[in-house]
């Protein structure tokens, strides 16, 4: 080549354009687990940010998880509507919670965890443009899931509460109505409803329900109704299920997810329960997403179900989340931060607003140019050695300050876990500003 020059190699690192869903879901932005991850912080570091067990299930439902892989059809595809035995269980349990008699065959879905179970019902019902409305905070998932499949999401936040007291309590998280109304379109096809509430931790109460159920016969929208945190409702609050109330049951599909309720999030067995008008399209959209789910711990979660009755299994597990519970708020009670006290799920919602940290700190770029939220999480894991998640991640950026507000902290941890958090946290208050 003349004057012995080098040819440069054309640029093909970007050859084929991705689709532009990834970017409206927010799919390619570094996600908070991520940033937040274990690798990322001090070794010390005391992980209360992702809602993930640090015990394991309870031994006697192992135990058939065991049976199953020893056994030969539990190890090769279920039926894509789910194993009969958890299909089974699943009507003997649900049956009498939400008034009716299940039909395993065309009223009951077992999907690969609950995400993907709501994924599948995007997939059937959406078409492009339809809008879904989602109450905020919102579980991050639901944004890619609903983009993914052509939707627009629409956002309508939950109200924190005004007061200057130190302890909320997660209903003081309140709808304006006259907003949601206003939400609506012509092109609105579903609501999102979360009960009990990630990260807020509300019940959503029977009155709140009915008003969304008036606009949904009113308008003819779908309900989803993510009920994963069902068997976690604290201080004898009642938990409605949406699918009850008049006229409901044809328009709503409840979720539900084994790895909330055995401890087991890695086991990905979750469900879908609805009528065959709902069902039947959404086994269509779920058997071609992934056919069928895990099938020796289908028969564990269905042996769970069976033997939680007789064994008074979620009473006992509910005894024990409110004595982690109560570790947690004692500590937020120690620090004199103010935090929403949950009546569901296993999230407290602490006020950072007044943690001070110095603005030259040596943050992260990930962490960089988000919420002021980021860098108080980042700040206090590294400080003080337990970590959060940062709240303003479920909003949109439109509403992104109210989250800025929060930090969320699981408490699905064992005693000592949190005893040794509540321990770290009291130094917190070296960097409060009174």
């Amino acid at each position: 080549m003349a004057n012995g020059s080098v040819a440069t190699a054309p640029d093909r690192s970007n050859l084929i354009s991705f689709s532009s869903r990834l970017k409206e879901g927010r799919a390619l932005a570094q996600d908070v687990w991520s940033i937040f991850a274990a690798a990322n912080l001090p070794a010390d570091c005391i992980n209360l940010g992702q809602g993930y067990m640090n015990f394991p299930p309870p031994k006697w439902v192992t135990e058939a998880a065991e049976e199953a892989l020893k056994s030969v059809a539990p190890n090769h595809y279920s039926h894509p509507r789910g194993r009969i035995r958890l299909r089974e269980a699943l009507k003997q349990f649900y049956s009498p919670l939400l008034n009716r008699d299940l039909d395993v065959e065309s009223e009951v879905l077992v999907t690969s965890g609950a995400n993907e179970g709501q994924y599948s019902v995007f997939t059937a019902f959406l078409e492009h443009g339809d809008e879904v409305i989602m109450f905020e905070p919102f579980f991050d998932q639901y944004l890619p899931s609903v983009t993914f499949n052509g939707g627009t999401p629409v956002y309508v936040p939950l109200h924190p509460p005004t007061s200057s007291k130190l302890q909320s309590v997660s209903n003081e998280w309140t709808i304006d109505f006259d907003e949601l109304r206003r939400a609506i379109s012509p092109r609105t096809k579903m609501i999102i409803v979360n009960t009990p509430h990630n990260p807020v931790g509300k019940v959503f109460s029977r009155e709140e329900l009915e008003k969304i159920a008036a606009l949904a016969e009113e308008f003819n929208l779908l309900i989803m109704s993510d009920e994963v945190y069902d068997c976690l409702v604290f201080d004898g609050k009642e938990h409605v299920r949406i699918a009850t109330l008049p006229g409901m049951w044809d328009r709503t599909v409840t979720v539900g997810s084994a790895g909330k309720a055995f401890a087991a999030t890695g086991w990905r067995i979750g469900w879908l329960i609805a009528p065959p008008s709902i069902i039947q399209p959404t086994l269509a959209a779920s058997t071609r997403i992934i056919f069928c789910s895990n099938s020796p711990l289908q028969e564990a979660a269905a042996a769970g179900l069976e033997q939680a009755k007789e064994r008074r299994f979620f009473e006992t597990q509910l005894a024990e989340y409110t004595e982690r519970r109560k570790i947690l708020c004692n500590a937020f009670d120690d620090l004199g931060l103010k935090y929403t006290i949950p009546e569901g799920s296993y999230f407290v919602l602490l006020d950072i607003s007044k943690v001070k940290f110095p603005e030259d700190y040596p943050f992260p770029v990930s962490v960089l140019g988000r919420g002021r939220d980021f860098r108080a999480c980042w700040f206090i894991a590294t400080e003080v050695g337990v970590s959060s998640i940062p709240v303003s991640e479920f909003y949109c950026e439109e509403h992104a300050q109210i989250g800025e507000a929060y930090a969320r902290f699981a408490f699905c941890k064992d005693t000592e876990t949190l005893n040794s958090a509540a321990v770290k946290l009291a130094r917190l208050k070296e960097f409060i500003d009174n």
